[in-house]
């Protein structure tokens, strides 16, 4: 028990139970009363949000579970079962589908909030990486759920993704026929992906639990990024916070069940609405939206370099591009945290937010002509914002002067 606890057992029950296992106090001090900046934006909602997301996921993913069969003889007859047969299977499993496309909407804004407001400076760098290794499981789990209905592009995904592994030197075929089970994709992946698409949610969950951890730390950044200098720049989470997350969860909850209800297979691609056919190639094999910029960068890379091949050097940027996101704190050395009150930065930004949605709509796009020019162009400037642009930023750029504390920047001066 805390010296300064604000937590007093309001029975004789709550008292026999605080006494030995405290969990109601440890949620009133480090959850309900924990002091967070007053000034937090709906930007600061997403966190919240993607818990509530992750939920969604596990409830309606154990529920799919039950009734999915992972065999390639069955697999897409199981999912068709599940949408025809299964007592409100087809809202489970619109939930299902249509919630990892909402997860990665509300993962895509908080990653670029943390990048706007610097949410990822001293001392946040471990709360950054481990959101950072979150993305990484997310986007893993993700693309092997992407293969469990055994439709052509789940299939075809499966192919093309995993054959990645083929390019890497000496470890890379081993590594691929331990990953598809086989030489090719066939039922070993099937049972894999689906073994591992049912672990992974749950490795989520525990390294979000260190990550909000890694949050109560340093406390919340804030849109001013200025430290927290006293009890004044701050309120109790609950109920300010508890309110405000709640708010944002319900207006997030409207565009996805509209989707659910409405539109649930408007997301997917009409070629998964067919069974996989190792025979028979789709003309265009496209991976999940949420992959495509990823994707653009694999496809960008058609050239050798040295003694490296195209497609080695192709997965060495698509590699990279993810992991480069591990070492921003290290990349922009900006004393200020917050953009804005960086006038050059707030540029580049925008630029580079425009670079990464133009990456997802080539992603989509057929490689040729035009697109594929277009793709280095916007691969090229992806590695220069973060190896150039922001290094260069942090020692050329004249910042606008910050308020003084938090409650100057809410307030004004007069009253702060």
């Amino acid at each position: 028990m805390s010296e300064h606890s604000t937590y007093t057992p309001n029975n004789p029950v709550e008292k026999w139970f605080d006494d030995r296992l405290p969990v109601v106090r440890f949620a009133k001090e480090h959850l309900m009363d924990f002091p967070t900046p007053k000034n937090l934006n709906y930007f600061w909602t997403f966190g919240a949000i993607l818990v509530m997301c992750l939920g969604i996921q596990i409830v309606t993913g154990i529920i799919l579970a039950m009734h999915y069969t992972p065999n390639v003889a069955m697999a897409f007859d199981s999912v068709e079962h599940i949408r025809r047969d299964v007592n409100g299977g087809r809202m489970i499993q619109a939930f299902h589908a249509v919630g990892a496309s909402m997860f990665f909407v509300a993962l895509y804004i908080h990653i670029f909030r943390g990048m706007y407001y610097g949410s990822y400076k001293a001392p946040r760098e471990i709360l950054w990486i481990l959101g950072v290794l979150i993305f990484l499981l997310t986007m893993a789990t993700a693309f092997m759920g992407y293969v469990l209905p055994w439709g052509q592009m789940s299939g075809w995904a499966a192919q093309v993704i995993t054959n990645i592994f083929s390019y890497i030197p000496i470890v890379g075929t081993p590594l691929l026929e331990l990953l598809r089970g086989g030489f090719t994709v066939g039922n070993p992946t099937l049972n894999r992906f689906f073994s591992l698409h049912y672990l992974l949610p749950f490795v989520i969950a525990a390294v979000v639990a260190l990550h909000i951890w890694a949050l109560h730390v340093p406390g919340n950044n804030n849109p001013v990024g200025v430290d927290v200098k006293s009890s004044r720049d701050t309120v109790p989470f609950h109920p300010y916070y508890t309110m405000k997350d709640l708010f944002g969860m319900v207006l997030f909850l409207i565009p996805f069940v509209w989707f659910a209800f409405f539109a649930p297979d408007i997301l997917g691609h009409p070629d998964n609405y067919v069974m996989y056919n190792s025979q028979v190639t789709p003309s265009h094999i496209v991976p999940e939206w949420y992959f495509l910029p990823f994707y653009a960068i694999l496809r960008a890379i058609d050239f050798n370099f040295l003694f490296i091949n195209s497609g080695l050097l192709g997965v060495i940027f698509f590699g990279a591009s993810i992991l480069i996101l591990f070492f921003l704190p290290w990349l922009d050395t900006s004393k200020v945290r917050s953009g804005n009150f960086r006038p050059m930065f707030k540029w580049f930004f925008l630029i580079f937010l425009v670079n990464f949605i133009a990456l997802t709509y080539l992603g989509a796009a057929p490689a040729e002509g035009i697109y594929v020019i277009l793709a280095k162009i916007c691969t090229a400037y992806y590695f220069i914002h973060f190896l150039v642009i922001l290094p260069v930023l942090s020692r050329i750029e004249t910042p606008a002067p910050l308020p003084t504390s938090i409650s100057e920047s809410v307030l004004g001066k007069a009253h702060a």
